[in-house]
């Protein structure tokens, strides 16, 4: 996502297959009042409440795990830690992780009982700050509208974001996206739609995540119902997440890029070098001059044969 917007890291995110430094978890427990934790490993989100929820439910003590993403996550029952408190301990624990290059701090709450724990809507997600200037900053600073959907507002730690709309689930988020570019001012809506990797591809649920594509495909049918004669959609991903792998893991693929707009001409726009061509081409479109890295592909969609 950051790279969407024209930040590309110099060195990549922390990442801890054998759990956190027992230093760290300290740091953190010192912090945050938390007399200790359950895990501190890289597992499933889904497995690692099924193993632990009940002794979680028993002790009090939350349940810390990772992934193979640069992710600090707290997992805890929502009638055993209320959910503002998972949020208060989860900020408190976020400046610790900027030391360590973290990307992001992850409250996941559940609820249920034993065999049945099942995570709940209430997840909120802690990133790192963009080290420099978005093209959110950069939309906002020339008087153009920005709205943020789903976790957008918290990947970004609001920066560069007029309006966040948290929201609950695929149909939701476009539920908002129909509303905004129906009702909006001009300027650029980022929403994030992450029923298909969270419900689906972590899940290896084939057949959900192919439920999912058919739900959002009638779903487009009111926002491009909604588009002006001169607005932009793009649809695109930030990574793979193929429910068909082995593993639980994101997958390693190219990423559609499918660009549309009422008044725009067919054109291939062919393998991008970068996602940061998306960020470019948003300005450019806005016509204020891209300057950090990826080449907008404006030139070549306007340059395409009537």
């Amino acid at each position: 996502h950051w790279e969407m917007m024209g930040i590309v890291l110099d060195r990549p995110f922390s990442l801890f297959p054998d759990g956190f430094p027992p230093n760290q978890v300290a740091d953190v427990m010192s912090q945050t009042g938390v007399s200790g934790f359950l895990g501190n490993k890289a597992a499933s989100g889904t497995e690692i409440i099924a193993e632990l929820g009940a002794e979680h439910v028993r002790t009090g003590l939350p349940i810390l795990y990772t992934s193979a993403d640069s992710v600090f996550q707290i997992a805890a029952h929502e009638e055993v830690i209320p959910v503002a408190a998972l949020y208060e301990i989860c900020l408190r624990a976020r400046p610790l992780c900027d030391n360590r290059r973290i990307g992001r701090v992850i409250a996941r709450p559940f609820v249920g009982g034993p065999g049945n724990f099942t995570r709940t809507a209430n997840r909120r997600d802690y990133p790192m700050r963009p080290p420099g200037e978005t093209v959110l900053d950069i939309l906002l600073k020339s008087g153009r509208s920005v709205s943020a959907i789903g976790k957008i507002g918290d990947i970004f730690a609001g920066q560069g974001i007029g309006r966040s709309r948290p929201s609950h689930g695929n149909t939701e988020g476009m539920r908002f996206l129909s509303e905004e570019a129906a009702a909006g001012p001009p300027g650029f809506v980022f929403a994030n739609l992450v029923d298909f990797d969270m419900l689906y591809g972590h899940r290896n649920d084939v057949e959900g995540y192919a439920a999912a594509l058919g739900a959002f495909d009638r779903e487009l049918d009111p926002l491009l119902a909604a588009l002006r004669s001169r607005d932009m959609l793009i649809l695109t991903a930030d990574h793979g997440c193929d429910p068909a792998f082995p593993g639980t893991d994101h997958t390693r693929e190219y990423v559609p890029l499918l660009v549309y707009g009422p008044a725009l001409p067919p054109r291939p726009l062919g393998t991008r070098a970068t996602f940061a061509d998306i960020g470019a081409s948003i300005l450019d479109a806005f016509g204020l001059q891209p300057e950090g890295p990826g080449r907008s592909f404006m030139t070549e969609i306007r340059s395409a044969p009537a």
